[in-house]
């Protein structure tokens, strides 16, 4: 082979090379940065929250309405909204990535007769409004001691832990899994139930999932594993955790979880792995498992009232029907 041909394969690979470290680099800041700070996520002003709380507060035809009220749980706020008559339970709803107790407020029509709490991780949309410093989002690592923290709260006023369910969509569901895990390895019991739908398994797969996008592409096996690594790594020190404390399986490790479950698996999903979610859903001892064609967030749209009415037995089925707690 000629010389010139020899250097012009070298150069012609070499530029392939730095043009494929570049773009890895740069899918690496990106997913660094939208795990740390999801871009899409800016908070309503809170006139916007207040009124939407009143709304809820109000009913409808389907949804008795109740009260809110709101507690300084240390240096977080809780919601809780109390229905008219006696509550058998009370749900806390948990919110997904990118999102706050505002957005999450109107799952709580689907406990009717039940009693829900409500908080906004790290007090970020606060934190937000104000202008002062805000939070990095931890993926579930700080989010889910959070968690736990308002289940302890929820028990000192009253609540039996087998009163108390967790329910989470996305980020939420992560968050829920890991905070359930952490609550059952205390010895004090199961929770009265959690239902979930779409859990991330990690920060690192998550990234890997955003570069991956909607479509499969000839270079995503050479870019997205590695950006979602390094990107989840990253981000990791930037929000001062660990990536593994954001691994679902590996926290669940070989515990078999004595709460009852109910899980929406959405079977199209390229965000939360439909395999992944099947692993989980086997460390549970009693668990229910919907598999709807779509991707998480879109199944309550995909299966209309009767997602209502999954999560409406459910509960019904789990909470018990004694020691009414108002």
């Amino acid at each position: 082979m000629p010389r010139w041909q020899r250097y012009w394969i070298f150069g012609l690979a070499g530029a392939l090379t730095v043009s494929w470290a570049g773009f890895t680099a740069y899918k690496t800041r990106t997913v660094s940065a939208e795990l740390v700070d999801p871009p899409f996520y800016h908070p309503k002003p809170i006139e916007v929250v207040d009124q939407t709380y009143a709304e809820l507060a109000k009913g409808d035809g389907n949804d008795p309405g109740g009260s809110w009220s709101s507690q300084e749980v240390d240096d977080l706020q809780l919601w809780t909204f109390r229905r008219a008559k006696p509550s058998k339970g009370i749900v806390l709803l948990l919110h997904g990535f990118g999102d706050d107790r505002w957005g999450t407020s109107p799952a709580l029509k689907w406990f009717p007769g039940q009693d829900a709490a409500i908080f906004t991780y790290r007090r970020r949309d606060d934190a937000m409004r104000g202008g002062g410093p805000v939070p990095p989002v931890t993926f579930g690592a700080r989010e889910s001691e959070e968690v736990v923290r308002m289940v302890h709260y929820l028990e000192a006023h009253g609540w039996r832990r087998d009163q108390i369910l967790l329910m989470g969509r996305s980020l939420g569901a992560s968050v829920g899994l890991l905070a359930l895990v952490r609550l059952e390895a205390d010895g004090h019991g199961p929770l009265g139930g959690i239902i979930w739908e779409g859990a991330p398994a990690s920060s690192r797969s998550f990234g890997e999932a955003l570069v991956r996008g909607p479509k499969d592409r000839l270079w995503h096996p050479l870019v997205a594993p590695l950006a979602g690594k390094f990107g989840s790594a990253l981000a990791a020190q930037r929000g001062g955790y660990k990536v593994g404390d954001t691994d679902v399986l590996a926290r669940m490790g070989n515990r078999a979880l004595h709460t009852p479950a109910l899980c929406f698996l959405a079977t199209e999903d390229r965000l939360a792995s439909p395999q992944v979610q099947r692993k989980m859903a086997d460390h549970f001892n009693t668990i229910r498992l919907l598999e709807i064609p779509t991707w998480h967030l879109n199944c309550s749209v995909l299966l209309g009232p009767h997602y209502a009415t999954a999560i409406r037995t459910f509960t019904d089925d789990v909470l018990n029907a004694d020691g009414l707690k108002h």
